[in-house]
């Protein structure tokens, strides 16, 4: 069986064909080939449209030998499922509906993620289609979680709640972390960190998401390379009428201004940033102190909320880099864990592995 997975973004095409494969009576995803297909609609580009891109992703493949003919299936990466979705779908004309409507949520991403499914359904009308959202596995979040302390109307309104992100992310190095531990995912607690251009941080409890620092929208929660993350609301509003600035510019600001760039001046990038410290700049040194401790305190307060911990997992870019990990425990926390036996483990993330798993998972294994 042959899965192709697609992660259709604005201006690109990611692209990654997995077969099915058993050994030992145990199922397995080689990864055949992957790429990617840029400048999708930009100035000046060949491919105009995400329709073009995906053909031309078809013609890389065939030129590896590798025919749509022997596609069974496409897993697609959607960023936003709303509360529409707490798993991934078979793509039908209603899941369409559905996903165009959570394009409110996520205006940045959704549209290009359906355009991508559009193509598919034209271009490969009789292959298998499986959405799989980024927001499925924070579904499991309680309201205690996900709701805000605001006039519930809104809610009801506007969908207003926490939704998560990078929950395929989460959901996968907590997988590979029972492997790693010998045990089983139901009965650990774990705390999962995606540290990369993105941040977010996820208490997994019994192998479901329990709670997540992201919120409504992926400006939330920890500090990032170019986001905030927390930040008191009526700081936004004093700046707003001080500065004159409208909610465009607003968001503008705390997404692509603030964060590790905002604080130090200097640039968003972590090795920019530690090699800038050790020459003894003082922002760039405040940056990364705001950075590891926001990391601090939600480690510390979920480890509060699920009543203990057995380990705690890195994983993206950042995670994965040694420095920045000694950097985070500083402090005495990690020191304490460690007397307490709990783990500390890095797992490179692998998202369109778990989307093929995923995808293979919800057709089922039969063929045509």
């Amino acid at each position: 069986m042959m899965i192709l997975v697609l992660n259709c973004g604005s201006s690109s095409v990611k692209y990654s064909l997995f077969r099915v494969i058993w050994i030992d009576n145990e199922k397995d995803f080689a990864l055949i080939t992957n790429g990617q297909v840029e400048r999708v609609g930009q100035k000046g580009s060949n491919i105009k449209n995400h329709k073009q891109a995906i053909k031309k992703v078809l013609d890389i493949l065939a030129h590896k030998n590798f025919s749509y003919r022997n596609i069974d299936a496409i897993g697609h990466r959607v960023v936003h499922g709303g509360e529409y979705f707490r798993r991934p779908t078979l793509i039908n004309k209603d899941v369409v509906v559905k996903i165009k409507d959570c394009s409110k949520l996520a205006p940045l991403h959704n549209p290009a993620n359906l355009a991508g499914i559009e193509a598919c359904q034209e271009l490969l009308p009789s292959v298998r289609q499986v959405a799989v959202f980024d927001t499925a596995f924070h579904q499991t979040i309680p309201p205690r979680a996900h709701l805000y302390a605001i006039p519930y109307k809104y809610y009801r309104k506007y969908n207003l709640r926490k939704f998560g992100f990078h929950g395929m992310s989460h959901q996968y190095v907590a997988r590979e972390a029972a492997k790693r531990l010998g045990r089983s995912l139901n009965k650990l607690k774990l705390i999962t960190c995606h540290l990369g251009n993105g941040c977010s941080i996820c208490a997994v409890k019994y192998g479901i998401s329990l709670d997540t620092s992201m919120g409504f929208t992926p400006l939330a929660g920890l500090v990032m390379g170019t986001r905030s993350g927390d930040i008191d609301p009526a700081a936004v509003l004093y700046v707003m009428q001080r500065e004159k600035i409208g909610p465009l510019e607003m968001e503008g600001i705390l997404n692509k201004q603030s964060g590790l760039k905002g604080v130090s001046g200097i640039s968003n990038d972590m090795r920019i940033l530690i090699k800038t410290a050790k020459k003894g700049n003082r922002r760039a040194k405040i940056a990364l102190r705001i950075f590891s401790y926001s990391i601090r305190k939600y480690i510390g307060s979920y480890i509060a909320i699920m009543g203990g911990i057995d380990a705690v997992i890195f994983t993206a870019g950042i995670g994965e880099n040694i420095e920045i990990r000694r950097m985070i425990s500083y402090g005495g926390l990690f020191t304490f864990l460690k007397k307490l036996n709990v783990k500390f483990l890095v797992i490179h993330t692998k998202e369109e592995l778990m989307i093929a798993h995923e995808t293979y998972k919800t057709i089922g294994s039969r063929k045509g």
